[in-house]
């Protein structure tokens, strides 16, 4: 029987962030929460918190050293994509790659699968 593969890839930047995001919340954390929400002009859009506990459904990743919680809703729409990390020179933050996109909004804000 073949393992099933991850929901979710980290990068290693990705990872990092988490990391030091974590360090410096000051309380302790399960991990980092991965949802979908409905907002944009594409439908969806992603949607991070801190994790203080499991949840009863949620999907666990645990990749490059860091916990990543699924949202049991969410887990359809971002099956086999990858979270990074980016910083560029105007902006940075959480990307994914996720190849159940079926088209993004032109301000990259929201997608739909």
């Amino acid at each position: 029987m073949r393992a099933r593969p991850q929901a979710l890839t980290v990068t290693e930047a990705a990872a990092q962030r988490i990391r030091a995001l974590l360090a410096k919340r000051g309380k302790p954390a399960v991990g980092i929460r991965v949802g979908v929400r409905a907002r944009g002009c594409s439908g969806l859009s992603y949607a991070l918190e801190y994790a203080d506990e499991k949840g009863k459904f949620d999907e666990v990743v645990e990749d490059k050293g860091v916990t990543v919680l699924i949202d049991p809703k969410a887990v359809m729409f971002i099956l086999g994509s990858e979270m990074d990390y980016v910083e560029e020179k105007l902006q940075s933050g959480f990307t994914f790659r996720n190849p159940n996109e079926k088209g993004r909004c032109g301000c990259g804000e929201s997608f739909h699968v």
